[in-house]
């Protein structure tokens, strides 16, 4: 294979995470609409990353944040964005580059994007993959599929939503507890 001297890869990583900071400008204006909300998945130890300790020791590689619907001060600029979520009660403000993001999704229109981290070199030149039929929560965030499911209920009882108890340090979405 050719050497590509024009840097195609970098080219189309740039781009696409120009994809991810043009949408989060877009709700840093408008707030989020619709069913749009963001799952973005970043390294925590990354140039730039500013993070409270307890958080890197808690995710030493990699943390997946949700931007839905208690997040604030979220600032968009060029290289990187602020957003202040809340962990353990606490509000803990969050600055990262768009460089650190190894994944985006959201959920609400099955729209994600995967990159290689920078400094990734030594593994296989993937790069950014576009996933349109993506699983509706990052692999590592899904509940297991349930083993045995209940009979149904009789036609004239009500419907009881079937909710699981995630474990401990689970994230879950809150749609899975309400009613439908």
């Amino acid at each position: 294979m050719a050497k590509d001297f024009i840097g195609y890869q970098a080219l189309t990583d740039s781009a696409l995470r120009g994809v991810v900071r043009d949408a989060l400008r877009r709700i840093e204006k408008s707030g989020l609409i619709g069913a749009h909300h963001f799952y973005l998945t970043f390294k925590t130890h990354a140039d730039g990353v500013d993070i409270p300790e307890f958080l890197k020791e808690q995710y030493p590689d990699e943390m997946t944040i949700i931007i839905q619907h208690q997040y604030w001060a979220l600032k968009v600029k060029e290289d990187y964005f602020e957003v202040t979520l809340t962990f353990k009660k606490l509000p803990a403000p969050l600055h990262i580059p768009f460089a650190a993001l190894t994944a985006f999704f959201d959920p609400g229109v099955q729209f994600g994007l995967q990159f290689r981290a920078e400094g990734d070199a030594a593994k296989p030149a993937t790069g950014p993959v576009m996933v349109p039929n993506a699983p509706s929560e990052p692999a590592e965030t899904q509940a297991p599929e349930p083993v045995a499911m209940k009979p149904a209920a009789p036609e004239k009882a009500p419907e009881k939503a079937l909710v699981e108890k995630p474990a401990p340090g689970e994230v879950v979405s809150l749609d899975s507890f309400r009613k439908k």
